[in-house]
């Protein structure tokens, strides 16, 4: 978006960081030093408070939706149809830690897991734990490989035969021919992969999850900050943009008003 937004109005500097959801809260955007912070799960009470004792109030602004993509190895052949819940959550929660794969499934190979995903400061490390392991479980081992770079993990997983990874759906599918994405059981017992379409209908839950920007309300008083929300938000349905250049699914024309009103609110209140 940065970059279309750009092309006219190249006298506009847009600086983009990468980092996790909640090292951009901490560490840039609640404390009033960046504009906007692109997060992946919404804002949390702590992260609220610490913007507010700065005096920065943030618009939650939803612009996609994902698909969390949980990949394995091309090799990999003894998964068969897909992973359950109840499955992911015994490989990926502090409480089990199975250390083979014949830990989970007796069936499986009796070979060592290897587990690449994102840090805790990540957005996707948050859903997971929502989505599969719970807010009042175990919470997430910590005996894996971590990392904020998605290319690491997608790197990790395709060299080792019996690893198994996650990520956003985008990064995904950037690389669908370096690993394969593995079905997960829904809430009607099917066995569904990720996909936008699937994404969009609602089968491929629970981890389909919504992205949001974070505009502070106090940098909508810039013009140029506010025709780059407004341009965001008027192009979050485009098809073109988010679906097949990034790999989201976009918002609906419902949804997308509901978000320029919102917007449109907080720049009213800015001035």
């Amino acid at each position: 978006m940065a970059e279309r937004f750009r092309q006219n109005n190249s006298e506009v500097n847009i600086n983009i960081q990468s980092t996790g959801s909640g090292g951009g809260f901490a560490n840039y955007f609640c404390p009033g030093q960046t504009d906007f912070n692109n997060a992946s799960r919404p804002i949390k009470g702590e992260e609220e408070d610490q913007c507010a004792s700065n005096d920065v109030n943030p618009v939650e602004l939803k612009v996609a939706t994902d698909a969390l993509t949980v990949i394995v190895n091309n090799d990999n052949d003894f998964i068969g149809e897909g992973l359950t819940v109840d499955r992911l959550k015994t490989i990926f929660s502090a409480e089990a830690q199975p250390t083979t794969w014949s830990d989970v499934d007796s069936e499986w190979p009796d070979e060592e897991i290897e587990i690449f995903g994102p840090t805790d400061a990540s957005g996707t490390y948050d859903y997971f734990i929502e989505a599969i392991i719970g807010e009042e479980g175990p919470g997430h081992r910590q005996d894996y490989s971590a990392t904020e770079q998605d290319r690491t993990i997608v790197q990790g997983v395709e060299g080792s035969e019996f690893a198994i990874g996650y990520m956003g759906f985008a990064y995904y599918s950037e690389n669908t021919d370096a690993v394969q994405a593995v079905a997960i059981e829904n809430d009607a017992g099917e066995f569904v992969e990720p996909s936008l379409d699937t994404a969009l209908s609602g089968e491929y839950n629970p981890l389909s999850r919504p992205l949001f920007t974070y505009p502070a309300t106090e940098s909508l008083a810039e013009e140029h900050v506010a025709e780059f929300a407004r341009y965001w938000m008027e192009n979050s349905t485009s098809k073109e943009i988010v679906a097949d250049e990034v790999g989201y699914v976009p918002l609906g024309d419902d949804e997308q008003q509901e978000m320029l009103d919102k917007l449109n609110s907080a720049i009213e209140e800015a001035n």
